[in-house]
């Protein structure tokens, strides 16, 4: 099914996925940051100090910064472990990048 994709459009799916995630990415950190009503508990539902949201989110953001730049790209995404989240990450890295489908190529 790959095949039947360009990799032009290949690459143009893997930055969609990848703007998509940048997205999510830089909006949860932006929630550490602002921390509106019910996010402390939320965080301490999660077993977290609120004391932690700051540098939380300035680690979210550097991982997203990093997943962006191609170079470091493959070392910014292991921070989530949510199988979609997971799934988009690759994915987006997987159509973008003809070098990794060169490595893992899928079957048809």
């Amino acid at each position: 099914m790959l095949s039947m994709l360009s990799p032009k459009t290949q690459h143009r799916i893997g930055w969609l996925l990848t703007a998509l995630l940048a997205l999510l990415f830089t909006a949860s950190a932006a929630m550490k940051f602002i921390q509106p009503a019910g996010f402390a508990d939320g965080l301490g539902h999660l077993g977290w100090p609120i004391e932690l949201a700051l540098a939380l989110g300035l680690l979210e953001l550097t991982c997203t910064a990093i997943y962006l730049f191609p170079r470091t790209s493959v070392l910014g995404d292991p921070y989530y472990t949510q199988v979609l989240l997971g799934v988009m990450v690759w994915g987006g890295l997987y159509f973008r990048n003809p070098r990794l489908r060169a490595l893992i190529p899928l079957i048809d």
